[in-house]
């Protein structure tokens, strides 16, 4: 039940995504791997590594799995917004 917890907490922190220019590596859909993914590394390795066993997991389920999501989007932002592609405007050579 928790990873369930985690990967809604990765779609809904995807979810602000569209509130920032999309310049993230491999569009919105990158954006959301990147903050599923996140949220499931950090779910799992954080606050000791595995999956508990609690049912219902708890809220502390969600919370561990923010700073994952939102370093995932970080990431990726930041990683398409470096990209050299026209399609991203100026790379980083026009600085």
């Amino acid at each position: 039940m928790s990873v369930l917890v985690w990967a809604m907490i990765g779609i809904a922190v995807w979810h602000f995504a569209v509130l920032v220019p999309d310049r993230f590596y491999g569009g919105i859909i990158g954006a959301l791997l990147a903050a599923l993914g996140g949220a499931l590394v950090s779910g799992y390795l954080l606050p000791l590594p595995g999956v508990p066993a609690g049912n219902p997991p708890g809220y502390m389920a969600a919370i561990w799995a923010l700073p994952g999501s939102l370093l995932g989007l970080v990431a990726s932002y930041r990683a398409g917004a470096a990209s050299s592609d026209p399609e991203y405007g100026a790379g980083p050579e026009a600085l």
